[in-house]
């Protein structure tokens, strides 16, 4: 694979030995084998006696149960690590599998005490959890409890955590190996996707709908191996969600998310009843492009001809300065993860397309995994994923269960950091022109972590219902229902001829069904905490940083009182939703006052 562009990038990789010094490090199966004999005789002291303890007892039990499991999570993240930044290796994919089954196996071991603790008469639990001896457990045992109506028989948990390593998540795992393994040819060269997928923020037509034309080409030779591990996805959460009784697709996901269907069904409904506002968007960016109307590979196209790229050590200089103006401690925390190595930052073949950080890692510190390719989306995408870092450094003290955030609220950080970031990059742009850019780059951002990823969900709701309805699924009838759940987003303003395929490189769908609608949750909170701190300043500072600090340990509604908001209100997201409607108003009134319209 050729990498045609230089950004500095190239030899940033992560120093994993914070948690093991290599593969064969005998630490791993050290760790492991503790844990498991850890297990033993957790299960020995506590099978069958769990709603019967006091208070004391019952806090010295969860304590115990997270040190055993923080220990088999640690070399888990290492292997996952691994794996992703060369999926190629055969070793770094045995491992994976060597240690996911381990994992498996222990919390086989472990199971029985969620099944206890949620199995208790709703008094006695009630009784105990207002005991003071269970403050720092007490939104994690309520948590627990909540999947109460939804637990099998503790032998029928056992199976289906045993046969998930051989089932749904091998299926996750293939799929993210075949996405890894996709190679686009783009003028005589052979380009990872990630590589093909930046030239979609090209500057010149020609380069972006060759470009996409590639990629679509890509796409289909592998698309049947693609729909068939997607089908058999959808029927395994199918069986799940028919075993377990949850009422519909999106249930289990919704209190995993510690939100409800009628909440989430609130945030679908005033987010697709807004369409018009991204409609309004592309639109203005034909204009602004000299277009009649955008083809989908335009949607990210600068309005600007003069393109620059930004070198790592530049975006490092941007995202740490706005972290710093925000707060120092969240700028020395940001600085922390260049100056000792926890970012993975060049794209390279067979690495994981996509970013993201490894937030939650036991008794050590966040890891960032970028494949940078030096345009102004890189950079945000940078400040999004040290967000997720600078999450989990501030709420790491609390242990494995309580830093952990549902995913309503893991986007906080993340999309914080890019308004900040974002209003570095416009303060330090002169040029109206480009100011502009700027401007419309963020409202394609807010376009896509809203309006869709809302698509995307109305469009696994359509696979998920058909699935279940009418059995498997064809490509092509996969391919039509994404379209029309585009369509329904875009109206008559974007063409979406040659787009079928491209639902199949989005691994959110296999890996983590439902996910998607989760970042117009956090985007939106996310605004609305941002906006709140534009207008009080450094009020907000200390306020924001301790909702950081408390991670997962309140729900999401007490995190949103912390900052003064109210998460019950159905009117924070028509909120949010109005804010992006008036940054179009400003985006078309500058395009009238440099006469590009």
């Amino acid at each position: 694979m050729a990498i045609t562009e230089i950004t500095g990038a190239e030899e940033v990789a992560w120093d994993l030995t914070d948690l093991y010094e290599a593969i064969d490090d005998p630490r791993i199966d050290a760790d492991v084998a503790q844990a498991e004999a850890d297990s033993a005789a957790f299960r020995e002291r506590y099978h069958g006696r769990v709603a019967g303890l006091d208070a004391a007892s019952l806090a010295e039990a969860v304590a115990e149960h997270e040190r055993i499991e923080s220990r088999v999570v640690r070399p888990l993240t290492y292997a996952h690590l691994v794996f992703a930044a060369n999926m190629a290796e055969p070793a770094h994919g045995a491992l994976v599998a060597r240690l996911g089954e381990k994992a498996a196996a222990l919390e086989t071991q472990l199971l029985f005490f969620a099944l206890e603790w949620a199995g208790a008469p709703d008094d006695v639990a009630e009784a105990l959890l207002v005991d003071p001896a269970l403050d720092d457990w007490r939104h994690h045992l309520q948590s627990l409890r909540k999947f109460r109506p939804y637990l099998l028989s503790e032998p029928e948990e056992r199976i289906v955590t045993e046969k998930t390593v051989s089932g749904v998540s091998a299926w996750s795992r293939l799929y993210e190996e075949l996405l890894g393994a996709l190679r686009v040819q783009l003028d005589g060269e052979e380009l990872s996707l990630e590589t093909a997928m930046a030239r979609l923020y090209d500057a010149d037509r020609d380069v972006r709908r060759a470009a996409a034309e590639a990629v679509t080409d890509a796409l289909g030779p592998g698309l049947r191996t693609r729909t068939f591990v997607f089908n058999t996805i959808l029927q395994d959460k199918s069986i799940d969600d028919r075993l377990r009784g949850y009422p519909t697709w999106i249930s289990s996901r919704n209190l995993a998310n510690e939100t409800t269907d009628e909440a989430v069904e609130a945030l679908v409904e005033a987010t697709t009843s807004r369409y018009d506002v991204a409609q309004r968007y592309y639109r203005l960016k034909a204009k602004l492009l000299g277009l009649d109307r955008l083809d989908h590979y335009d949607r990210f196209a600068p309005v600007s001809t003069d393109t620059v790229k930004v070198s790592w050590d530049e975006a490092r200089r941007i995202v740490v300065d706005a972290y710093t103006q925000f707060s120092g401690e969240a700028g020395g925390i940001v600085a922390q993860f260049f100056d000792d190595q926890w970012i993975d930052g060049p794209v390279r073949p067979d690495k994981r397309t996509g970013a993201f950080c490894a937030t939650t890692v036991p008794g050590v510190h966040p890891f960032v995994l970028m494949n940078y390719t030096g345009d102004r989306r890189s950079v945000l995408t940078l400040a999004h994923e040290l967000g997720h870092g600078l999450h989990g450094v501030l709420a790491q003290p609390l242990g494995l269960f309580n830093s952990s955030t549902p995913l309503t609220t893991a986007e906080t950080a993340s999309v914080f950091g890019e308004a900040l970031t974002f209003d570095v990059l416009l303060a330090e742009e002169d040029d109206p022109r480009r100011r502009l850019d700027l401007l419309t780059g963020r409202i394609e951002d807010a376009i896509a972590t809203t309006f869709r990823q809302i698509a995307m969900n109305r469009f696994e709701h359509a696979v998920h219902t058909e699935r279940r309805e009418h059995g498997e699924i064809s490509s092509e009838r996969i391919g039509e229902l994404w379209l029309g759940a585009q369509n329904a987003l875009f109206g008559d303003s974007v063409s979406t001829e040659g787009y079928t395929p491209w639902w199949s490189y989005i691994p959110h769908f296999t890996g983590t069904p439902g996910y998607v609608y989760a970042y117009a949750y956090g985007y939106l909170f996310s605004l609305a905490i941002y906006r709140r701190y534009v207008k009080e300043g450094e009020s907000m500072i200390e306020p924001y940083l301790d909702l950081l600090r408390a991670g997962g340990s309140r729900s999401p509604e007490e995190l949103a009182q912390l900052v003064g908001l109210d998460l019950t209100d159905p009117a924070i997201w028509a909120s949010g939703i109005d804010a992006l409607s008036e940054e179009m108003d400003e985006a078309e009134r500058l395009a009238v006052e440099i006469g590009l319209t």
